[in-house]
């Protein structure tokens, strides 16, 4: 299943008016449509579902204008509106838009009186049959009205926009097509922040009478940014009132990817604490890294599993600066080569200083005192996270060449996906020193053996179907490792977190962060069971800048907007649990993580 498939799905049967995922550019008005560059041109060609155009009866001309000190432009109807729209009809058999389901409605706001006007607008779209008999166009009146009794009078090709303060007979409502009021009739709200509750109340009141009416509804004089669209969806509003063409369109095609609403909750491990921050002895560690993951990452999938994240009951928590060598912003090869060398490095680079000298890695270390490695990654074995505890090369897509130093690597188990950048003659030298096998269920008790598992389930996503392949390989390493009496080093990768971050597609990285905090359960439950390992969660960076702009815990519905399609510079957070903890306190540069996991475990350098 691809992933817009799967997006597709999951945002399948949302109520029109309760979830905003269900808005699309057609619920977009265009209001004051005739001041932009290109009227009509610009709203059409985003797909608005309305379009306003002001009218002003001058002699026998209809101008569109806003004031009549622009009347003196001479700006017809005809040419700006009714002509481009009869063009577009056309072009598509006889309906406004390609999709023949699609619904164009024309708003035409009468300055000037309102029967003669109107009668000279009905003379004029009678000139032009092919709008007034398409099925996709809706032509309705607003502004200056004649009165509501005489809404049926008008040809049936005409409808009005009703005032939603007023009520109206039964014959006048057969003729409105929406309903429309001042929104600052209702409330003061600016678009920031939330709709006091008193005014949140009057204009759910007023929504909840238009669609008992079975009508739509617009507010106009009306909040106009990003989180203004969020507050009107919220509201059930049909169409948003906006003058931002570009950035109102923009904001609702990309909505399904960047709003997620979950299916399930899983249940949070119940911690014990067992010798949590103590400066007891530490046997194991647990290294987790969610690739790509800052605090609103995790708090996304927070938000999703309805106010509840293993992590957030880590009581010891820190905040690891996220900068390499050479640059600001960092990559993984660096921001992973931090935590597994101790030092800063360049970016693009996998285990070596900034001159290209290997250096000496945590495995390495932990082998002087037997103590055995594991890698987990839910993403490519050669990838920069993983390749940062076993490899030693400056450029990070250097995939054979970084597998190739897995042969001199004291790393006794490896899983993921598989690289399809080798060589049988590096599979055959691999396959010399690893039982490799192409599932976690195929790794057996046997602790003589190093192993490799190279398993395609590992390199799908959550939302293409991964399952709990993590939890299971999790699992399936601690009860290999634990088997060890000199104790264990894991490093777990929630690889496509960043991957979701860089495709600025929510629901990827929501599914992948829950799924990562249920491998975060699984290991402070080992923790418990011992007492002499400690965990420690963090990333090597943040990616996508995202920004948390909606959220309801009940619902577990998050969205947000991003602010990259690559990494960002903002400090990511450490979280730890168990003996040494407390190690991890604080605020302090990611080479820090190498040195706190040496002195938790009483090792040196």
């Amino acid at each position: 299943m691809n992933r817009l498939l799967a997006l597709c799905l999951l945002f399948t049967g949302v109520n029109a008016f309760a979830q905003p995922p269900a808005y699309t550019v057609a619920n977009l008005h265009s209001h004051n449509d005739y001041e932009k560059l290109f009227p009509f041109w610009e709203a059409y060609n985003q797909g608005f579902g309305s379009i306003e155009a002001d009218i002003f009866l001058q002699g026998n001309d209809l101008i569109i204008a806003h004031d009549t000190i622009q009347l003196k432009l001479g700006k017809t109807f005809d040419s700006f509106y009714l002509q481009p729209l009869q063009q577009c009809i056309k072009k598509n058999n006889g309906y406004p838009y390609t999709a023949h389901d699609r619904i164009l409605q024309l708003l035409i706001d009468i300055k000037t009186t309102a029967v003669p006007t109107i009668a000279r607008l009905i003379e004029k779209l009678n000139a032009y049959p092919i709008i007034t008999s398409c099925p996709g166009v809706k032509i309705v009146i607003t502004g200056n009205r004649p009165p509501p009794s005489d809404f049926i009078s008008y040809p049936a090709f005409i409808s009005f926009d009703g005032e939603l303060n007023l009520n109206y007979d039964e014959a006048a409502l057969s003729r409105i097509a929406m309903l429309s009021d001042d929104f600052k009739r209702y409330s003061v709200w600016n678009g920031k922040g939330v709709i006091a509750h008193k005014e949140k109340d009057a204009l759910d009141s007023m929504v909840a009478k238009a669609h008992k009416l079975n009508k739509k509804l617009r507010f106009w004089n009306a909040p106009d940014i990003i989180n203004s669209w969020y507050g009107f969806m919220k509201l059930g509003v049909d169409y948003i009132n906006t003058d931002q063409i570009t950035n109102a369109a923009t904001f609702l095609r990309q909505l399904p990817a960047r709003a997620y609403t979950s299916t399930g909750n899983y249940s949070l491990y119940a911690p014990r604490y067992r010798n949590d921050g103590t400066a007891t002895r530490v046997k194991n560690v647990i290294l987790l890294i969610g690739d790509g993951t800052g605090l609103a990452e995790l708090y996304a999938g927070y938000t999703a599993n309805s106010a509840a994240l293993n992590i957030f009951n880590m009581r010891h928590t820190g905040l690891s600066k996220t900068s390499s060598y050479d640059s600001y912003i960092t990559d993984s090869a660096p921001g992973s080569t931090a935590f597994s060398s101790g030092e800063k490095t360049n970016n693009r680079s996998v285990g070596v200083d900034h001159n290209g000298k290997a250096m000496v890695l945590l495995p390495d270390i932990m082998a002087r005192k037997k103590i055995k490695t594991g890698i987990i990654t839910s993403g490519d074995i050669t990838d920069a996270t993983p390749a940062d505890f076993y490899a030693h090369q400056p450029e990070r897509s250097s995939s054979e060449a970084i597998l190739n130093d897995l042969l001199q690597s004291p790393v006794s188990l490896l899983m993921g996906a598989g690289t399809a950048k080798t060589t049988p003659a590096l599979m055959q030298k691999l396959s010399a020193q690893f039982s490799m096998v192409a599932s976690v269920a195929s790794v057996s008790a046997d602790t003589a053996k190093k192993w490799m598992v190279i398993d395609k389930q590992a390199g799908l996503s959550m939302l293409e179907g991964r399952g709990n392949w993590a939890q299971n390989a999790f699992a399936k390493a601690t009860g290999l490792l634990a088997k060890n009496k000199n104790g264990f080093f894991l490093v777990v990768e929630g690889a496509q977190i960043d991957h979701g971050g860089h495709e600025n597609n929510l629901p990827y990285i929501v599914t992948e962060v829950m799924d990562f905090d249920q491998v975060v359960g699984k290991a402070m439950e080992f923790a418990d069971s011992n007492g002499e390992t400690l965990v420690i969660v963090t990333a090597d960076h943040e990616t996508g800048g995202l920004t948390l702009m909606d959220g309801d815990y009940k619902k577990g519905y998050v969205s947000g907007q991003f602010a990259t399609t690559d990494h960002s510079a903002i400090p990511v957070p450490v979280f730890a649990y168990g003996p040494g903890a407390q190690l991890f306190s604080g605020v302090y540069e990611n080479t820090a993580v190498f040195s706190r996991i040496l002195s938790a475990l009483g090792i040196k350098k």
